[in-house]
């Protein structure tokens, strides 16, 4: 088909564009995403969790399909934290990121108001071999599909790098360069409770919040392999924020998206409240 030095040249450039494809499309396949595999199924009464994958990390939960709504506590001893779901009667995912315990997992449906009743608790243990492992997959705060553009994104600007730092380092510093701070949603926001982070609206309208810039930030980390914490929590006097947590190389590593684009003040004390 091909003659001379022209056929070896456009040979070389396809063999350079199949492995430029490969890799691309190696990087995202192995991005970790949770399933509800059957393996091991808890139910009571309306409550169904399969905890086929609690030692990696994680719970598929679901309810009954219901208008009314609906919420899922899971808790340790000490420690309980809240979430929605969804009333369409399909799984969604849920971190067990409080360690390697055993977790009360409970469904509530709401009476009225703010007066939930109790309609399923089973037990879980997760005996995960790492603890960080959870921060390696989508949740509800951190939610992101392996075709999501930041997730493309991240595989092509970390595409060679051989090291979790320079990931790191490649992703922190692309948020900083490409996106900015939206003080309008701020301000429209204020006071607001249970708003989850918009990671797609970010995306898309390069610009976000702190829980915003934050769980991008992590959706890019973790499906480059660096377990990625989303942290919640309040800043200086008691201003609600959120930060992320990165772990390379046995180092814990904070960065602060909306610090970094001058919308707070980088001399404040942080508190973490909870994480994802």
């Amino acid at each position: 088909m091909f003659a001379g030095k022209h056929g070896k040249l456009v040979v070389g450039i396809f063999a350079m564009l199949v492995l430029v494809v490969c890799t691309f499309v190696f990087s995202l396949s192995e991005i970790l995403m949770p399933v509800a595999s059957g393996k091991k199924v808890l139910k009571a009464d309306k409550l169904t969790v399969d905890a086929s994958n609690a030692d990696q990390g994680y719970i598929m939960v679901k309810g009954p399909k219901t208008k009314t709504r609906m919420k899922v506590t899971v808790e340790i001893t000490g420690t309980k934290l809240q979430y929605d779901i969804n009333g369409e009667g399909e799984y969604e995912v849920f971190p067990l990121q409080l360690g390697r315990t055993n977790y009360t997992v409970s469904l509530w449906r709401q009476v009225e108001g703010k007066k939930y009743g109790k309609i399923g608790q089973v037990k879980v243990a997760a005996k995960m071999e790492d603890e960080l492992s959870c921060f390696l997959y989508p949740n509800q705060y951190v939610n992101y599909k392996k075709d999501s553009p930041c997730v493309k994104e991240a595989a092509e600007i970390c595409k060679g790098l051989e090291t979790d730092k320079e990931k790191f380092e490649t992703i922190r510093k692309y948020v900083v360069k490409n996106f900015q701070y939206d003080y309008i949603k701020s301000v429209t926001v204020a006071g607001s409770s249970g708003m989850l982070p918009d990671i797609e609206g970010c995306w898309k309208g390069k610009k976000g919040i702190c829980q915003d810039l934050s769980a991008m930030a992590c959706a890019m980390m973790r499906t480059q392999g660096i377990p990625a914490r989303l942290v919640i929590g309040t800043l200086g006097s008691g201003t609600p924020h959120a930060w992320v947590l990165a772990h390379v190389d046995g180092e814990e590593i904070f960065f602060d998206p909306t610090a970094e684009l001058n919308a707070s003040n980088k001399s404040d004390s942080y508190s973490a409240l909870r994480w994802y």
